[in-house]
């Protein structure tokens, strides 16, 4: 880690800080709610009260998560800052206030810094303990939770924190941008070539030409067009394992279902571990809208229903470890043992195999060159952003194509779907296809595939073959969401039977012997898209998280325990 980065005359040409956040205007009340002193007794029981004396350091950005402080006397002053060392105050919570945000349910590192005002006295809940209030406390318990909700949403709007700094839009940059933002990372983005003073600043502490994107931590981390993995590593965001330590089931993959398996199985009880390479959510993370999703009559983001079972699952105890791939499963050991990518193992007396499909590459000319440089596996804010006011190409028909066009629409000129069936009936929801004919931007080709991308440094043409030919237009941004494949070479000499394309097999179609989501292999189940048979849907992977809870207790209930 390289010492913080010393500005002198900060003020210089820097873009100002970001002004208080949308959502601190308009739901300030709830973020910052009053507690009565019945409460404050309440709470009392769960925690220990501390004594800061006046202007000591609380907590700082990057420290590991305190939980949660209740201020009983003085004040706390909470600030943002970001890597340029800017600083701006949030708040000053006096008494009957709570200081706390989202990440600390997990103990995640800390994204603020405060310091004490006067003298404070405060009741100190540590991460497990503010869980445990979460949960006793049902009524307060919910206030306490929307506020830190809340709180990180501010955070993220006000795009403090970590500062990427570039020279062009890369594809490492929108991956490091997409990154951050599924797995709700505060950060903004600085162009060192529009900010002359930004680049002097660089020169200062690097003689070497950079590498762009380069990441500025507020805790003095500096990185070079690093990997999420190297990123996460480096800003200590990956948790550590015992040596000993033997959960009671390992989940592989964050999606929809994995998350449903975490709620449920944490809030009975088992001890639970969450592995996933990029960010909760999955696939349906990046869904610009779900309208046909139980209980959301107005349709809830992806993103934004995923990150609501990802604080959930926490909530209940469960962990996470984001970014981190498994590499292989040994089934020959028991407890079972998972590789991961960053040389650590896990064992687990039960393994969820959730790790659902990765996008499917077509054979397009030159598509390796242009993604993340044009084109594109989903369609998030970073991407619709880049596509205000221009064509853009999108290629499949199903539900995931009809959601990402009509976000599309919204944010692009004109949305050309292409789309190799006759009809987009067969493979898309009804009101998907209502919603796309009643859109004026958005035209439809049937019979018709992209054969070849072409351009410099970013996608400039497309060469699109039809039912009268080949043509080429000039479009910048291409959408792909032609289906995917599932995500199962990690289970290679593990034993666990799948079918040719490599989804898995449960029930019978495993052993005669087998329940719905059990595998070839006892203690080895399988829940959502990657599952043979299964209804790619939400919801349907959601209900596969929580049936498969059952049957993992009646799997450990047969095992003798290990000692």
């Amino acid at each position: 880690m390289q010492p913080p980065i010393d500005f002198d005359g900060r003020s210089g040409n820097l873009p100002p800080p970001t002004p208080p956040s949308p959502i601190s205007s308009s739901r300030r009340e709830q973020m910052y709610p009053t507690l009565s002193d019945d409460e404050v007794t309440r709470i009392a029981r769960f925690g220990e009260v501390q004594v800061w004396p006046d202007g000591s350091p609380m907590f700082k950005i990057g420290d590991p998560g305190f939980g949660m402080y209740v201020v009983l006397s003085g004040e706390i002053r909470v600030t943002r800052r970001d890597a340029f060392d800017r600083a701006i105050v949030i708040n000053e919570q006096g008494p009957g206030s709570f200081v706390g945000e989202a990440g600390q349910i997990s103990g995640s590192r800390c994204l603020v810094d405060g310091h004490a005002i006067g003298e404070v006295r405060a009741i100190h809940l540590q991460p497990a303990q503010l869980r445990a209030l979460l949960i006793a406390e049902a009524e307060l318990g919910e206030r306490i939770m929307r506020a830190l909700i809340l709180r990180r949403v501010g955070l993220i709007e006000s795009g403090s924190g970590i500062v990427l700094v570039t020279d062009t839009h890369t594809q490492k940059l929108n991956v490091l941008q997409a990154f951050l933002s599924r797995n709700n990372i505060p950060h903004a983005v600085v162009n060192a070539d529009a900010d002359g003073e930004v680049s002097q600043y660089l020169e200062k502490w690097s003689r070497q030409r950079p590498e762009y994107p380069i990441v500025l931590s507020p805790d003095g981390v500096i990185l070079h067009a690093p990997t999420e993995a190297q990123l996460a590593e480096a800003l200590g965001w990956l948790p550590e394992f015992g040596t000993d330590e033997i959960f009671d089931v390992a989940i592989v993959g964050a999606g929809p279902a994995g998350l449903a398996t975490a709620v449920y199985a944490a809030s009975e009880g088992l001890r639970v571990v969450v592995l996933d390479p990029q960010a909760p959510g999955g696939q349906a993370g990046a869904s610009a809208r779900i309208e046909n999703f139980f209980g959301f009559p107005t349709g809830i983001s992806g993103h934004a229903l995923t990150a609501r079972a990802f604080v959930q699952a926490q909530k209940f105890g469960a962990r996470f470890a984001i970014p981190l791939a498994v590499s292989a499963l040994n089934c020959a050991l028991s407890p079972f043992e998972l590789q991961l990518t960053n040389e650590t193992t896990i064992r687990a007396r039960s393994v969820v195999i959730a790790s659902g499909a990765a996008y499917r590459r077509p054979a397009i000319d030159g598509l390796a060159r242009f993604e993340g440089r044009g084109a594109y596996y989903w369609a998030s804010p970073v991407e619709a952003k880049m596509c205000a006011g221009q064509d853009v190409i999108l290629v499949g028909g199903g539900n995931s194509a009809g959601q990402a066009a009509v976000y599309l629409a919204s944010h692009a000129r004109r949305v050309i779907m292409l789309v190799r069936g006759e009809s987009l009936n067969a493979s898309m929801s009804q009101y998907l296809v209502e919603r796309i004919a009643s859109l004026e931007n958005i035209e439809v080709h049937y019979k018709t595939t992209i054969t070849a991308l072409h351009g410099s440094a970013n996608l400039e043409t497309v060469e699109i073959l039809g039912e009268s030919g080949s043509v080429t237009r000039e479009v910048a941004h291409v959408f792909l969401f032609i289906g995917a494949r599932p995500n199962t070479e990690w289970l290679s000499g593990c034993g666990v039977a799948v079918d040719s394309s490599g989804f898995v097999l449960t029930g019978g179609a495993a052993s005669t012997h087998s329940s719905e989501h059990e595998t070839s292999v006892d203690g080895i189940f399988c829940a959502g898209d990657v599952r043979l048979g299964s209804a790619k849907r939400v919801a349907a992977a959601v209900g596969d998280g929580a049936s498969v809870v059952a049957q993992i207790h009646q799997y450990l209930e047969r095992q003798t325990p290990t000692l």
